[in-house]
């Protein structure tokens, strides 16, 4: 019908080395598009630095599709620590107020 798929981007910035991976999906930023990403990026590290990662940390939006009390995306969260063996936390960013 003439329309043209649209990509979405994701990206992950290791705040240490300042290495980007950037994912583009053609879904909807979706919880499930968001960990899946995760997992993509984990699958991606060496087995060493897979070794010393002690806990990962993830700076988060706090949309509706990551959001604390998202429920889907908590279950996959929670799923993805429990198949790489460590700990997450998700730090999300405070809200924003507008002052007029």
């Amino acid at each position: 019908m003439g329309c043209t798929e649209k990509y979405i981007p994701f990206g992950i910035v290791d705040e240490d080395s300042g290495q980007l991976h950037i994912t583009f999906g053609s879904s909807h930023k979706t919880s499930d598009f968001i960990v899946d990403s995760l997992k993509q990026y984990w699958d991606c590290l060496s087995a060493v630095e897979k070794d010393k990662t002690e806990k990962l940390q993830f700076k988060i939006d706090n949309g509706t599709q990551s959001s604390g009390v998202r429920r889907q995306f908590l279950k996959r969260m929670i799923a993805f620590a429990d198949q790489i063996q460590k700990p997450i936390q998700l730090l999300y960013y405070p809200a924003v107020s507008t002052i007029l």
